[in-house]
């Protein structure tokens, strides 16, 4: 009985290791797959970039950069739906990312919801850093739609 508890405590062992081993290769991939899709994106590779997010997405479900990259290729290939998609997954992950905020203000824009572009740029106004200066742009495109709703 004793020589199978010893056995098994070995096995035990090795089978921790293994298991560190494919966990940490594992966890290295994953972040592997951004950066080379990160790469791709930079390069115009828009495809491979593509694929490498959305594998990086099946390690790490929870990555809002992924998504919100996933999100301006599909607005490269002009695909409303896939890019709105993959804002909102953006969003919900990360609310304050100026970034998709400022994306879906564009979205709303272009198909005329100003009462929720509005309410975009409330959020906006709150959160940015980086993209202050794009407020302006917003403000003058609602105030022209005002003026024409006026006439």
């Amino acid at each position: 009985m004793k020589v199978w508890y010893t056995i098994l405590m070995k096995l035990r062992s090795k089978i921790f290791i293994i298991f560190l081993i494919f966990f940490s290769n594992n966890l290295s991939a994953t972040e592997n797959f951004y950066n080379i899709a990160k790469k791709f994106y930079d390069n115009k590779e828009f495809e491979k970039a593509k694929f490498h997010f959305q594998r990086n997405l099946v390690f790490n479900p929870k990555d809002s950069k992924s998504y919100l990259y996933l999100a301006k290729i599909f607005e490269i290939e002009e695909n409303e739906k896939e890019t709105e998609k993959n804002l909102n997954t953006t969003l919900l992950l990360q609310p304050d990312n100026e970034e998709a905020i400022y994306m879906m203000i564009e979205i709303e824009l272009e198909r005329s919801n100003f009462s929720k572009v509005k309410e975009l740029k409330s959020d906006f106004e709150k959160i940015c850093t980086s993209l202050c200066e794009k407020i302006g742009s917003i403000k003058e495109r609602l105030k022209d739609f005002d003026t024409t709703n006026e006439s």
